[in-house]
């Protein structure tokens, strides 16, 4: 082909011929944060599944506990088998409840408190499994746009100096260097958008599913209270009485 011919020729800049066309960092960036998108749309799915799970089961246990079963019937029903979310609440709160009146009632004085230490403590590992890798799409996020950025930057230093050994400065000689360059940032940002808006999408939804539990577990410190309330009083009116 003779030189016309071959500056005539059509250029490929399909995603592949760019990919494949770009320097070795180049390429390494865009693999990179290919991953980075891959891994940040499964933690997406992984955690909606989980949160819409979640939210079916505080469902069903919030209908069954206000039904008027017997907590004691719930409580054996549960306490045999894995269990999380206002599950988990109850049965921690449940089980430090009939320790405390296995021993005679000596140490129900600060049960009270208790209760709600243990709660506290199960529904904090609950919110650290519920947000669990979330931090990842927030490091997806804020960190592809820069990484793109990079390969970007990496791509045209490379342009120009191939520019500057042909010592030829027509567009169709730039072009393609450049939209390698700058196919980097576009991958960065593919990666990125949606890993923002999942990320404060779930964190949300973890927030909300949180905030039942602790309403859960103040609603049920209360009836427990109740309960500690009315076993006290009348040993207290028998010490009195002796």
């Amino acid at each position: 082909m003779t030189p016309v011919e071959v500056a005539q020729a059509p250029l490929d800049m399909s995603f592949w011929a760019m990919f494949w066309h770009a320097h070795l960092v180049v390429k390494l960036v865009m693999i990179g944060l290919v991953a980075a998108s891959i891994w940040c749309w499964a933690i997406i799915v992984d955690k909606t599944l989980l949160y819409r799970r979640t939210q079916a089961a505080m469902d069903r246990f919030e209908e069954t506990f206000w039904s008027g079963q017997s907590l004691d019937e719930l409580y054996r029903n549960l306490s045999n088998r894995p269990v999380a979310d206002m599950s988990a609440v109850f049965v921690a709160a449940m089980r430090e409840w009939k320790r405390s009146f296995e021993n005679g009632g000596r140490s129900v004085a600060s049960l009270s408190q208790r209760i709600d230490k243990v709660v506290d403590v199960t529904i904090q590992r609950e919110a650290e499994r519920l947000e669990s890798k979330l931090l990842v799409l927030a490091t997806i996020g804020s960190s592809s746009p820069f990484i793109g950025l990079f390969g970007t930057v990496w791509g045209i230093m490379t342009a120009f100096q191939a520019i500057a050994v042909s010592k030829n400065t027509s567009l169709a000689v730039v072009a393609p260097g450049i939209a390698e360059a700058l196919f980097a940032t576009a991958i960065g940002l593919f990666a990125a958008i949606p890993a923002v808006i999942a990320y404060n999408k779930l964190q949300a939804d973890a927030a909300k599913a949180t905030g039942r539990l602790e309403t859960f577990a103040d609603e049920f410190s209360a009836i427990l209270q109740r309960q500690i309330d009315e076993r006290m009083t009348p040993r207290a009116a028998h010490e009195m009485a002796a």
